[in-house]
C-alpha cells in the first residue's frame, strides 16, 4: 500500500490510508513478542480486487499507437504519449480512468489534452512513441480538471453536473514516470473515458495553482530553504482537491486558508514529502472558503547530504525547472464556484497575481489576455497579447487570438495580418484557417475564405464549425448542393445546435426539399424557442406549396 504522507489533523482528506495509533501499537508489540503466528483459522478472508474497469466499462478507450519498451537500466524515465482521440463530435466528458500497463514500473502518470496537435509534433520528431522529459508544452489539463493517476489511488468518478467538452481532433498526452528495470519491459497503457450527455448545470471549477518556482535557488548544503506564495480570494469558493509537487529536494509542504476573521483552515500539510509517492488528495467534504480568504503555500527544501531522498553524487545548486535534478513549488487547489463570472473574476486576480511576480513571462500575458477577451474586453485583451507577442514573437496562439479580438475590434485587415503569420508558423493548425476563413468571409472575399475553410477541413474533418462556415459560403456563391453536405456534416458533428439545423433546413428550402426543411427548422426551435429565423423560416416552409400543413408551433 503506498504510503499516506498527510500529517492527520491538517486537512480532512478522502480516502486515507493510515494506521491508528493503538493499531501501531499492537504491531510493536506482537513484533516484541516475536511475531509469533496466530490461528490460521482466524485470518479474514483475503480481498478480492476487481479485475478490468474499477468505474465499469467506459464508453470509449484508448491506447498507444504502440506499446513502449522501457529499456533496462538505471535511471528513472519520464515520457509523453500523444494519443489521437477518435471522436467524430464533441463529447463531454466526466471522468477518465487509466490502466497503466504495469503497476510495477509505471510510478505515477498525468494526462493531458492538446488541441493545437503540437505534442504531436514533437512526436513525430523523435523515433520512440512519446517524447521525453516533464515538459508538456501546449498540452494541458482540462479546465477544472485534476487527470492523474498513482498506485493505490481510487479512479475519480467526477463532479456530480460537471463535465469537460473533448472536441474533434484532440490528442490526449499521458506523461508517464517509468522506475528502473532490470530487464526490458513492454509498457502498454489503457485510458477509458467515460462521458455525459452535457456539460452539465453543476457550478463551475477551476484549477488554481499557487507556484513559488520564482524563488528557488537552493545553494548546496542547506537543510532548510522556504518558498512561499500567497493569494488572496476575489470570490467565494468551494475548495475540492489539493495536489503539491515539487522532487526530490523537497521537504515538507503546508497548504491553507487565512479567513477575513483571522482564524486559519488548514488543507493540506506534509511533514515528509516524497517525490515517489506524490498523489492528488481530495477533501473529504468541500471547504467553503468566503471571499477575502488568503490562500497560502510553502515549500521546505533540503539540499543536504542528510536528505535521504537526495542526489548520491556531489551536491550542487539546485534551481527550478522541469528535469527531476531540478526543483519546483506548486499547490494546485481544485476549486468550485458560483457563477461563471465568478470564475472569470478569479482567473484574472490569478493570472495579474502571477504577473506580479513575473511581468514578462509570456504565457501569464497571455492567459490574461484570454480572460480579457473571455469578458470581451476587447482592448485590454489585444494590449496583452501584444504584450505576450513582443517577449515571444512566434506564440502561435497570441497570434491567433490577437486576431479574433481585433476582428472583435472591426479591425479586420489588421487581423487577417496576424492570422497569416500563425498559418506561416503553423501551416497545419486548423484554428487559424477557421478564423481566416471568418476574416475573409466579414470582407466578402468569398473564395479566400472558402479556401481557408477548406483547409481548416483538411487538417481536421471533424470541425464542426468549419463545416457549417463553409456551408454558409458556398450557399453564398450559389453552390447550393455541396453547401447542404456541409450543412449536413455541421448537424452530425453538432446536433444541439440551433443555427446549424437552421442553416441546413434554410438549404434544404431554398432546394425545395420542403418536409426535410421544415423537421430541421423544428429542431432549431426545440433547442431554442426563441430562434428568430427559424421561427420565420418554419411558416414560410409550412406555408409553401405542396407542404404539410402542421401547426407552427415545435
Amino acid at each position: 500500500m503506498p504510503p499516506w504522507l498527510p500529517e492527520p489533523g491538517y486537512g480532512d482528506l478522502a480516502g486515507e490510508r493510515r494506521l491508528a495509533d493503538a493499531q501501531v501499537d499492537t504491531i510493536r508489540r506482537w513484533v516484541e513478542l516475536g511475531a509469533v503466528e496466530g490461528d490460521r483459522s482466524d485470518l479474514p478472508a483475503t480481498p478480492r480486487i476487481a479485475d478490468g474497469w474499477q468505474l465499469g466499462e467506459p464508453d470509449l478507450v484508448v491506447k498507444l499507437p504502440r506499446p513502449f519498451t522501457l529499456r533496462a537500466g538505471g535511471e528513472d524515465v519520464w515520457r509523453n504519449f500523444v494519443i489521437p482521440i477518435p471522436i467524430a463530435e464533441a463529447r463531454y466528458v466526466r471522468t477518465v480512468e487509466l490502466q497503466p500497463g504495469s503497476t510495477r514500473y509505471v510510478h505515477h502518470a498525468i494526462m493531458a489534452v492538446d488541441e493545437m496537435r503540437s505534442s504531436r509534433r514533437r512526436d513525430e520528431q523523435d523515433e520512440e512513441p512519446g517524447f521525453e522529459g516533464m515538459d508538456m508544452g501546449d498540452a494541458h489539463m482540462p479546465e477544472g480538471s485534476l487527470l492523474g493517476w498513482t498506485p493505490g489511488m481510487l479512479p475519480f468518478p467526477g463532479i456530480e453536473g460537471s463535465a469537460w467538452r473533448l472536441n474533434p481532433g484532440t490528442d490526449l498526452v499521458l506523461q508517464l514516470h517509468m522506475m528502473p528495470a532490470g530487464q526490458a519491459q513492454t509498457i502498454d497503457p489503457v485510458i477509458g473515458f467515460y462521458f455525459a450527455k452535457s456539460p452539465g448545470t453543476g457550478a463551475p471549477t477551476y484549477v488554481l495553482m499557487l507556484d513559488g518556482d520564482d524563488a528557488i535557488d537552493i545553494p548546496p548544503g542547506e537543510q532548510d530553504f522556504v518558498v512561499t506564495d500567497t493569494l488572496e480570494l476575489p470570490v467565494d469558493v468551494e475548495v475540492l482537491a489539493v495536489y503539491p509537487h515539487a522532487h526530490y529536494a523537497g521537504k515538507a509542504v503546508e497548504g491553507f486558508a487565512g479567513l477575513p476573521g483571522g482564524d486559519r483552515r488548514w488543507l493540506i500539510r506534509i511533514n515528509r514529502w516524497d517525490f515517489k509517492w506524490q498523489d492528488v488528495y481530495r477533501l473529504r467534504n468541500p471547504v467553503p472558503l468566503p471571499k477575502g480568504t488568503t490562500l497560502t503555500m510553502r515549500w521546505t527544501y533540503d539540499n543536504s547530504a542528510d536528505n535521504r531522498h537526495g542526489p548520491t553524487h556531489e551536491l550542487k545548486r539546485v534551481v527550478a525547472g522541469n528535469r527531476s535534478s531540478d526543483e519546483m513549488a506548486h499547490l494546485q487547489l481544485q476549486l468550485r464556484l458560483r457563477t461563471a463570472e465568478d470564475r472569470l473574476t478569479l482567473q484574472e486576480a490569478y493570472f495579474r497575481h502571477l504577473l506580479g511576480k513575473n511581468p514578462r513571462n509570456a504565457r501569464i500575458l497571455y492567459g490574461l489576455a484570454g480572460v480579457l477577451k473571455d469578458q470581451r474586453r476587447w482592448a485590454e485583451a489585444a494590449s496583452q497579447y501584444r504584450a505576450a507577442l513582443a517577449i515571444q514573437p512566434t506564440h502561435v496562439g497570441a497570434h491567433v487570438n490577437l486576431g479574433a479580438v481585433l476582428v472583435g475590434q472591426g479591425r479586420v485587415d489588421e487581423a487577417i495580418s496576424h492570422f497569416l503569420t500563425a498559418v506561416r508558423l503553423q501551416p497545419d493548425y486548423a484554428g487559424v484557417h477557421y478564423n481566416l476563413g471568418l476574416a475573409f468571409s466579414y470582407q466578402n472575399r468569398l473564395e479566400e475564405a472558402e479556401r481557408h475553410y477548406r483547409e481548416a477541413l483538411t487538417a481536421n474533418p471533424n470541425f464542426a464549425e468549419a463545416q457549417n462556415n463553409l456551408g454558409l459560403v458556398l450557399a453564398a456563391e450559389r453552390k447550393l448542393d455541396e453547401a447542404i453536405v456541409h450543412y449536413r456534416e455541421a448537424v452530425r458533428l453538432l446536433p444541439d445546435s440551433a443555427d446549424v439545423h437552421t442553416n441546413l433546413g434554410t438549404g434544404l428550402f431554398a432546394r425545395g426539399n420542403v418536409e426535410e426543411a421544415v423537421t430541421h427548422f423544428r429542431r432549431a426551435l426545440a433547442i431554442d424557442p426563441a430562434h428568430a429565423d427559424a421561427r420565420r423560416n418554419l411558416s414560410a416552409a409550412i406555408g409553401a406549396p405542396g407542404a404539410t400543413r402542421q401547426p407552427s408551433k415545435p
